[in-house]
């Protein structure tokens, strides 16, 4: 690991240039840069964040490790920094003093993960931290984290004089019963740190406990699979993940505890007894619902509706590349080609290489083909939230059928909906052992996607294309007064949240109509978007005007917030909200409603789902949509101005409370929202 990190990558008085957990990424990465390790700082941080956003990235014991896989990386690189003070990386335990920067390149090999997944392993060992919390210089820190301290003397060896206690024999040990055996699944969305760590603190607490546990790391250098022989042994199972457990039917049967990674990191005991608890009281995964990676990870008690919004937007971020994708192609081949390029014959028979409408012609065909898949990924993923890889077959069957039968997005919605409900009832069905082998390759895609077909064909789908084709005939006739109202109440949607549930649901009812190719439909994508821009630019513009009422962190989040909203990236007004909810999202929401609704009554159109300023010469009407882009703007940036200089000014100086106050809690808010 020497190549990895070395004396420049390290500092040990990170306190004195960094106060908070973004600062601190900043300051470390800036090492990155200097060394060509990385090439594009603010991209490189802008990966950092969204890892961040993703899951707090701080461990009990005073451990931060923001980490990310970026393409603006050039080899895979650490970087520690210590802190006296300590920052805030949303730890139970509170501040961390030692920071971990852990950059990977988006393509790294894996023996390089692998390295930094035995450092990830490391950080659960407290002797390893203390000599790093006592090390003196940057060397000294390089070589410990490499680890290349120097090793231990060994006492000398007693002279052969000199008379030798003799052992004596140590008596005969009485049999033991046979210890509880543990097998484990762990895994995170980067799987570079969390993957390690949480299999390292199970394994140490299984030895803690006397309790044999196995860990299969589900990680980004890849996975060996548990013995099958080791599976069936064990007495329980403990899956510890916020991605999908791969395979996970081998662990079918046997007492399950299902939770997120970083419980695996804090409460490892908790969940060896917990699992022990179940295996007493015969509780297996077969006895209920099998839970599903969405259905079982999280916080307990969760409630269905908090389920059902995971499931929907299982379906929602597998279908939004495709979306963007397509979208963008049939854009391009309208601005290209003209509105004109939709009657354009095949390109498969007419195509003219010097002919600037074929190539139109040929963008806008691959972009059709392409949003052909929408209802049908989106069916797909519903399902295989809720139901695993099972539920992938039915669920782009059903999805396929809706397509067919032009029930659109909300049949989708359906047969997603159902194809994951079909395939967990088969699951809960107890099979005998010999049959298990067959179940997920024939038994339940053969009778899911029967029953899916079925009720699709003869039962909802007819109902459900009524509902479409209504739908699609309302958006169409959309003028006047009701089109105001519906941009008003998008806006609201787009800014309530800031990319949250509500936001994709507004996101996602408009891109589900351009499928449909209906002008009110292109005035709702256009709404949608307009609104969504308004909050990052709001508070970009704020800082600007009035940086006084800003902390020295959101005035530096302004400046990012200008590009982020000009790119329709929503969760750039995220830090804002997150230190002051009260005053931010009310004038997010009120600057949203007025971009939409002014988007609608100019008659504003969008054929791309995506793309913020950069695909504005594809939208209908384009001055006066920026026109109402910028009276959001103004009146989001006015609000918020004036709410926040209603309350009690608190004096400037080097170290503001707001400051404290707002870093220490932004990230459990923003997580939240």
């Amino acid at each position: 690991m020497s190549h990895m990190i070395t004396a420049e990558l390290v500092d040990l008085h990170l306190d004195l240039a960094a106060d908070s957990k973004e600062a601190a990424a900043r300051t470390l990465a800036e090492r990155m840069v200097a060394l060509g390790r990385v090439t594009d700082l603010d991209g490189f941080l802008a990966d950092v964040a969204a890892r961040e956003a993703q899951m707090p990235t701080g461990l009990d014991g005073g451990i931060g490790i923001p980490h990310c896989r970026s393409a603006h990386v050039t080899e895979p690189t650490l970087a520690f920094g210590r802190s006296d003070a300590g920052i805030d990386f949303g730890a139970p335990d509170g501040p961390a003093d030692l920071i971990f920067l852990i950059a990977a390149p988006a393509g790294a090999d894996d023996a390089h993960l692998s390295i930094l997944s035995s450092l990830a392993r490391q950080l659960m060992d407290a002797e390893f931290t203390e000599a790093l919390r006592a090390t003196a210089t940057a060397g000294e820190a390089a070589a410990l984290i490499a680890g290349e301290e120097p090793a231990e003397p060994q006492a000398p060896e007693a002279p052969e004089s000199e008379p030798q206690a003799v052992a004596t024999p140590a008596p005969e040990p009485r049999p033991e019963a046979r210890p509880f055996r543990i097998v484990a699944v762990t895994s995170c969305p980067t799987g570079i740190a969390h993957t390690y760590m949480a299999a390292e603190s199970l394994e140490r607490a299984g030895r803690a406990e006397g309790v044999e546990i196995a860990v299969e790391t589900q990680g980004s250098s890849g996975f060996t699979r548990l013995d099958p022989a080791v599976i069936a042994a064990a007495d329980g199972v403990i899956f510890a993940h916020d991605v999908p457990v791969r395979d996970k039917e081998r662990f079918a049967g046997k007492p399950t505890v299902d939770v997120g990674v970083k419980a695996g990191v804090n409460r490892p005991a908790e969940l060896i007894a917990e699992v022990r608890g179940k295996a007493e009281r015969g509780e297996t995964a077969e006895a209920g619902a099998k839970p599903s990676p969405v259905e079982a990870a999280g916080e307990p008690g969760e409630g269905y509706g908090t389920k059902l919004r995971k499931w929907l937007m299982s379906g929602v971020s597998y279908m939004v590349p495709f979306v963007a994708a397509g979208g963008l192609l049939i854009a391009l081949g309208f601005a290209i080609g003209g509105y004109k390029v939709n009657e354009a014959p095949s390109v498969m028979d007419h195509f003219l290489w010097t002919d600037a409408t074929s190539w139109a012609a040929l963008l806008f065909q691959i972009g059709g083909i392409a949003f052909k898949f929408l209802v049908p990924v989106l069916a797909g993923y519903i399902a295989y939230g809720m139901a695993d890889r099972p539920g992938l077959v039915p669920g782009f069957v059903g999805g396929a059928i809706a397509l067919d039968i032009k029930a659109g997005f909300l049949g989708g919605l359906a047969a997603g909906l159902i194809a994951g409900a079909v395939v967990m009832a088969i699951q809960k069905v107890k099979i005998p052992a010999p049959l298990r082998g067959i179940m997920p390759v024939v038994v339940i895609p053969l009778i899911s996607s029967a029953v899916v077909g079925f009720l699709m064909f003869l039962v909802i789908g007819e109902p459900i294309s009524k509902l479409q084709s209504a739908l699609t005939s309302w958006l169409g006739g959309l003028s006047g007064a009701n089109a105001i109202v519906l941009g008003v109440i998008l806006g609201l949607m787009m800014c309530f949240d800031l990319g949250g549930p509500l936001n994709k649901v507004a996101y996602t009812f408009a891109v589900g109509g351009l499928a449909d190719g209906s002008d009110g439909s292109f005035k709702v994508m256009a709404a949608v978007m307009a609104a969504g821009m308004v909050p990052p630019l709001a508070m970009a513009l704020a800082t600007t005007v009035r940086g006084r009422l800003f902390t020295r962190t959101e005035r530096e989040n302004g400046k990012a917030a200008w590009v982020l909203g000009a790119s329709f990236i929503t969760e750039g007004a995220i830090p804002f909200a997150a230190a002051d909810p009260l005053r931010v999202i009310p004038s997010a929401m009120a600057g949203g409603a007025v971009t939409g609704a002014l988007s609608m009554a100019f008659g504003c159109t969008l054929q791309a789902p995506h793309g913020g300023i950069f695909v504005v010469p594809l939208i209908g009407n384009a001055f006066l949509y920026l026109l109402a882009i910028a009276a959001g703007t103004a009146v989001s940036a006015g609000l918020v101005i004036l709410l926040k200089g209603l309350r009690k000014q608190q004096p400037e100086g080097p170290a503001p409370v707001l400051d404290e106050e707002t870093e220490g809690n932004e990230e459990k808010v923003a997580v939240a929202a």
